[in-house]
């Protein structure tokens, strides 16, 4: 790969576009900070400056991650499909990424393996399933949706870690859900509606989708934060003379 053009404004955000576009095109675990330093043509000093660790690193993209789920659950909601579905497809589309996707997969294990992405995959998941599984669960305090989430979140891992040859995609994604749905006391007949239709679907085909739009959110994420810091620097040197 040639090296990046670094005549831009803002060091941290070119490292967080070029680390983005390394982590989801070749692999977390495969990209080094050297590698980054080398190609934006600065010292390893500067990124350990702005992310002290890998993981600060790969924590920025698991933000973008974050929000990009979020966008698909409105999107879903939009359609008119329940909030309930929304979150079995989000997660049928994560398995099956990860199941025909090396580098997606590695993206995923390496954020549940740090405590510090963990700890952001679990908070925001823990606001997600309150809107989700809220009506199921009416009496359940913070700290009970917190502790539901640290079982969840490593019945998640365990699924991701799963490869077809072991045992196929299918039945992955139904014992998941079905473990997840029945762990927020969702009525068995309504568990066994929405697997109805999340099983009907190509779930395959379903997860290759979600994660193009995903690489396309990310571009486009990070380029318009590069113009962002662009237009405010002009505008800062434009107000100065």
């Amino acid at each position: 790969m040639a090296h990046i053009n670094t005549q831009r404004p803002n060091t941290r955000l070119q490292i967080i576009q070029l680390a983005a576009k390394l982590y989801i095109e070749n692999g977390y675990s495969k990209t080094t900070n050297k590698e980054i330093a080398t190609l934006l043509d600065i010292s390893p000093g500067n990124i350990t400056f702005y992310f002290p660790t890998k993981d600060h690193l790969l924590s920025v993209l698991v933000d973008e991650l974050c929000n990009f789920q979020e966008l698909l659950m409105e999107q879903v909601a939009q359609e008119g499909k329940s909030s309930l579905l929304a979150y079995c497809l989000e997660l049928t589309s994560m398995v099956a990424a990860c199941e025909d996707c090396a580098v997606t997969r590695d993206f995923f294990v390496s954020a549940y393996s740090s405590e510090l992405t963990l700890r952001k995959i679990r908070e925001n998941d823990t606001q997600k399933t309150k809107e989700v599984f809220g009506e199921f669960c009416p009496d359940w305090s913070e700290e009970m949706w917190q502790a539901t989430e640290n079982i969840v979140s490593g019945i998640e891992y365990a699924t991701l870690m799963t490869k077809e040859q072991d045992i196929p995609l299918s039945v992955q994604i139904e014992r998941t859900l079905n473990t997840i749905m029945t762990i927020y006391n969702v009525p068995e007949t309504l568990r066994k509606s929405k697997l109805e239709k999340v099983l009907k679907i190509d779930q395959h085909a379903l997860g290759q989708r979600i994660l193009v739009e995903f690489k396309e959110y990310i571009e486009k994420v990070n380029e318009e934060n590069l113009k962002k810091a662009i237009c405010d620097k002009a505008k800062k040197a434009s107000s100065s003379h």
